[in-house]
Order: C-alpha cells, then structure tokens, then sequence
C-alpha cells in the first residue's frame, strides 16, 4: 500500500491494518518506530477528532505531527497543488490531507514522493471506515453482521460501503430518493462483496433496511459544504432518524454508531445518544488507534 486515498488501496492490508490496531489500542506506547519521522498534517477543513487523533497517533509512534491549515500554506494563495506536493516530500515522511476535493488528494498523491493519507474529502472518509469496522469487530466479535447505514450516503457512506464490503460485513444503505451514494462506489462494493460473501444494498425503505440489523449507523444531514441545502434537507431526511422506535425493528442487541459531530434530534434523538446501546464514544477513541495502525503500515522502515 502506497498511499491510503480510498478504502480500496487497503484492500490487500485492511486485516493486517485491524490486528495493529488492536495491539495499539491495548498498549498505544508499545512501539515507537516513527522516531525523527514527521507527518504533515493539511486541514482544508475544520476538524476536532481527525486532528486530534493522527496528532497523538503520531506522537504515540514516536513521531511528530506537523499541523498546517490552508491559511498557513501558500495553498491559500493560488501555488499549484503538484508544486506544494513535490516540495513537501523534502520535507516530510508522510502528508494527511482533509480536504474539500477528492481529485486534489489524488493529484497531490500523484506528485508526492511520501504517502499521503485522505483524511476526509467529499468523496471518501477511509480511516472514519475503517475504524468503524474495527469497532463493530470490537463490540461483536466478528465481520459476519449486518450494518444498516440510514441517513445521507455521503463520504462515510462510500468508505463504510468498500470497508463492509472487504470484511464481509453485510451492509444496507438506507436513504431517500436524490440522496444516494455513489453509484460507482456501490457497484465496486457488490463486486468485491462476491468474494467476501457478504450483502450490499441500497433502499429508501427504512422499516426494511433495519430489518435485523446488529449495527444502526448514522451521520449530518448537512455535511460541510451543503449548508445552502440544509431546510431541503431537513425535510427529505425527517423520516430517516435514528430513534428508539427504529430501534425497536432492528435485533435486541444492536449497537449504534455515528461517526461524529451528530446533531441530536436531527439525524439521531438524543435519548438514543444518551443510551447504553451507543458505541460512539468508542468510535471516537478508535480513530487514534486505527490511524496508528495505518500510519505504522504506511512509514515504518521495511
């Protein structure tokens, strides 16, 4: 693995990535492989758990994280991402970009001479899934249960899709009509699920896309950038809410995620949040120990 600019690029490592995550959530301090390593961190946009969690991942390793938001680049002020990306590998061991555009990961990635990790653009939210399956994992035991992911199939939709997908997790996305995911991003997921085993779907029908689920997932409405849209839609995704009643049709021990900021009583009520059945705080945490893990696989000396 090269780089990690979507959830494919793990796709030979994804398990290999998983174990290392469980051997540094157990002792984060075990190791400390990326000593006089740095890691660039370049924020496009606001961030409180990704910056958090791959600044102390880093420093966990024994490295040092490096924080660059666009203002304090050149970035800001019109320098060609291909230059930006040859300059910083002179610099640096490895770059995180949380950016806008997808196609500038992929073109910063292209010019780079490190590996460059997405962390989180509008298309994919790779180390958000991949954490996401190590938390299912983590609370159940095993790969072969059923996400039913209901809300706005936006960048985490799209990475939960691929990551399901190379674990055989089944997973149901669950949507209006207009608020898919990627149609693309879908199909490769059906075509990798036929080696897994495991089930892809996409339906508008709520009642059935929870039916026996073991894991109820969610996300905003209103993702940055689509603020212009937010009264559309809050009124297309009212009947898309994670509450207790949904609950009710999903299996009794189902467990409930949400990837962080929520936006209680819109996307998901706060009695659900308040309750046992969450493991979002989880979630949160995992983010450092995943990232660590990914980090491990992407810089340490062969």
């Amino acid at each position: 693995m090269k780089h990690l600019l979507s959830v494919t690029d793990a796709k030979q490592d994804i398990f290999e990535i998983l174990e290392q995550a469980a051997v540094f959530k157990e002792d984060p301090f075990s190791i400390t492989p990326m000593k006089n390593k740095t890691l660039a961190m370049i924020f496009e946009k606001a961030s409180t758990r990704t910056r958090i969690s791959f600044e102390l991942a880093m420093a966990h390793l024994g490295g040092n994280p490096l924080y660059l938001s666009a203002s304090d680049m050149q970035l800001g002020r019109g320098e060609l991402i291909e230059d930006t990306a040859k300059v910083m590998s002179r610099y640096v061991d490895g770059v995180m970009i949380r950016a806008k555009e997808h196609d500038d990961v992929l073109k910063f990635a292209e010019n780079s001479e490190v590996p460059v990790i997405n962390g989180l653009t509008n298309k994919e939210h790779p180390c958000q899934a991949i954490t996401d399956i190590f938390t299912v994992y983590e609370h159940k035991k095993t790969y072969q249960v059923k996400m039913s992911y209901i809300g706005d199939g936006n960048n985490v939709c799209n990475s939960l899709l691929i990551a399901c997908a190379l674990v055989g997790m089944d997973l149901t996305v669950i949507c209006p009509p207009g608020y898919e995911p990627d149609m693309a991003i879908v199909e490769d997921a059906q075509m990798l699920a036929e080696e897994t085993g495991s089930i892809i779907e996409v339906t508008n029908n709520v009642l059935k896309g929870v039916k026996d689920a073991d894991v109820i997932y969610t996300d905003v409405w209103v993702s940055m950038g689509d603020e212009r849209e937010k009264l559309q839609r809050l009124i297309d995704l009212h009947d898309y809410q994670v509450n207790m009643e949904l609950l009710t049709h999903a299996k009794s021990d189902v467990i409930v995620m949400h990837c962080l900021p929520a936006i209680r009583d819109q996307e998901i009520t706060d009695e659900v949040i308040q309750s046992s059945i969450n493991v979002i705080l989880d979630q949160a945490e995992n983010r450092m120990h995943v990232q660590a893990a990914i980090l491990y696989k992407l810089l340490k000396d062969e």
